[in-house]
């Protein structure tokens, strides 16, 4: 299993959220952020601003739908054809395992459940 950290422009989240689900990957969990990249903050006049607000979203799929859901996130978030600085970044994280607070199922990375013992 693969969690997909995404940080996109807080405009292009319904964006990205939409592709997801129409992509058949509704699970998601969205976060406001601040932070700054490679352009170090945007400088307008005198003023400088180095926390650049923009949405990070979590997303766990399969080893292999990675790359479709990558593409997907790209594809909505990027903007124009060829992108701009300050559109996001996305990390991705292997997981070792996933539990289940309601029924305390654990899962594992070769899909295998469970039960817990509460």
């Amino acid at each position: 299993m693969i969690m997909i950290r995404s940080i996109v422009r807080p405009e292009k989240v319904d964006n990205v959220l939409s592709a997801l689900m129409e992509a058949g990957f509704p699970g998601v969990t969205k976060m406001s952020v601040v932070g700054r990249g490679k352009q170090r903050g945007i400088k307008i006049g005198e003023v400088t601003y180095d926390e650049i607000p923009k949405e990070m979203l979590l997303t766990m799929v399969n080893d292999k739908d990675k790359d479709f859901v990558v593409k997907t996130v790209i594809k909505a978030a990027r903007t124009g054809d060829k992108g701009a600085y300050g559109d996001g970044k996305i990390f991705i994280v292997p997981v070792l395992e996933v539990y289940t607070i309601s029924s305390g199922v654990k899962q594992t990375p070769d899909g295998e459940m469970e039960e817990v013992i509460i």
